[in-house]
């Protein structure tokens, strides 16, 4: 006996549904067993930046071009954006040089969990963004984060690096406009006549050592950092406590000198010999005689 059209048409109804989903799981295997694309690697060891996604991978190149972006300002009109001069890369006295308040929060895709740190951008806007845009590139470096972006690339800027965007003069008038498009390219910094920092944090102590890490030229990040103690021969690495400042746990005391060996998300390494003493202070400044280059 044969099926009625509405049994036949159930049957093909089964059998699509079947095939989708047989379909969808070869195809989630797929993607469980491929391995992760260029653009999505946290780990480059062949010179190219450390990034966490496409759009992070877009924002780190030196080569993308202008790319789009929202700019916003905080703090005082012709201050260093925190009232503090601080900010969540650990980086302090940001209204002098080389920072010079030239800063700027960056969103997810630029400060990338405080690995964008440190990293430069030239931006600026044009007269199609506002009538007091002046067109000419400055040049900001990542200070802080953006915890609450509007697009996909959000810079907010201290209150002189968005002012700088404009014409001579209108410098008020285009940060009463408080948001504009904008335009940006990651650059190489440029920090003449300054060497690598390790300022030893506050609250270090023979079990616990915390560095804040910063003036590195040209890539301008850190993106990983190894220990090596006194006549040890053995480098440790350091886990990222928050922005710059990168740490060592240790369940016995830990012996200095300190040597350092820092590697920037476009994997360039520099090695700070014995840079931090045997007798080393919390809250002190190291200065290194090495710099990317």
């Amino acid at each position: 006996m044969g099926m009625s059209p509405k049994q036949a048409a159930a049957v093909v109804a089964v059998v699509v549904v079947l095939s989708v989903l047989i379909a969808v799981s070869v195809l989630k295997q797929q993607q469980k067993e491929r391995p992760p694309s260029p653009s999505t690697s946290t780990t480059p060891f062949d010179g190219g930046p450390a990034v966490s996604s496409p759009a992070a991978a877009a924002a780190s190149s030196y080569y993308s071009g202008w790319l789009p972006a929202k700019a916003t300002w905080y703090g005082a009109p012709n201050g260093a954006g925190p009232y503090d001069n601080g900010g969540a890369c650990g980086f302090k006295h940001t209204n002098h040089y080389p920072f010079s308040s030239m800063t700027s929060c960056g969103n997810q895709p630029i400060f990338k969990d405080g690995k964008g740190c440190g990293a430069c951008y030239q931006i600026r806007c044009l007269k199609i963004n506002h009538p007091a845009c002046s067109g000419n590139p400055q040049t900001v470096m990542i200070t802080d984060m953006n915890y609450y972006p509007v697009a996909t690339y959000h810079f907010d800027l201290s209150g002189t690096a968005f002012g700088s965007l404009a014409d001579w003069g209108l410098n008020d008038k285009l940060r009463h406009a408080g948001i504009i498009d904008m335009q940006f390219r990651r650059v190489p910094c440029n920090l003449p006549g300054l060497f690598i920092n390790f300022h030893v944090e506050h609250g270090s102590n023979p079990n616990y050592l915390a560095v804040l890490i910063e003036y590195a030229d040209k890539d301008g990040t850190v993106a990983q950092v190894d220990l090596m103690e006194a006549n040890s021969g053995y480098w440790a690495p350091m886990h990222e406590s928050w922005g710059d400042i990168w740490r060592m746990d240790s369940y016995r005391p830990l012996k200095g000198p300190f040597s350092f060996r820092v590697r920037s998300d476009f994997g360039k390494v520099v090695v700070a010999n014995d840079v931090i003493p045997a007798n080393w202070q919390p809250n002190t400044d190291y200065r290194s005689y090495v710099q990317f280059s």
